[in-house]
């Protein structure tokens, strides 16, 4: 799925969230999908999910990222220090995580200058997600 810009909006348009500019919730879908594959193939981060990702999860996941996109989600689930306390992962699993969704976003045709202010975005989950 290659995702789509608003790049038509006239100037005096108020800006327009990440979560729109990339295309909504099926871009982000496509994402979280995409990010999944990459961490469950990874030899490093595989291990995370010995059983795969179930599709809660995943939602969970699309409803974090939309709502930090500016999108209308909002998240409901569990804590997220919570849920990630225990698990072990530390800052080198959490940049090898990034490096990975830079990636998927780069397949998914997200403009650069977008990605990394997804990537930027998704950097400030990291006292929530790294535990040792």
């Amino acid at each position: 799925m290659t995702v789509c810009t608003d790049t038509a909006a006239p100037a005096e348009a108020t800006a327009v969230s990440i979560y729109r500019a990339i295309g909504g919730r099926a871009a982000v879908t496509a994402a979280v999908d995409g990010l999944y594959g990459r961490l469950i193939a990874d030899p490093v981060l595989g291990r995370f999910f010995p059983q795969g990702v179930a599709a809660k999860h995943r939602a969970y996941v699309v409803t974090v990222l939309g709502e930090a996109l500016g999108g209308p989600e909002r998240y409901r689930g569990p804590d997220l220090v919570e849920t990630h306390r225990g698990l072990g992962i530390t800052d080198a699993d959490f940049d090898r995580t990034a490096g990975h969704l830079a990636a998927t976003l780069d397949s998914l045709g997200v403009p650069g200058h977008l990605a990394d202010q997804i990537v930027g975005i998704v950097a400030g989950l990291r006292p929530a997600v790294v535990t040792a």
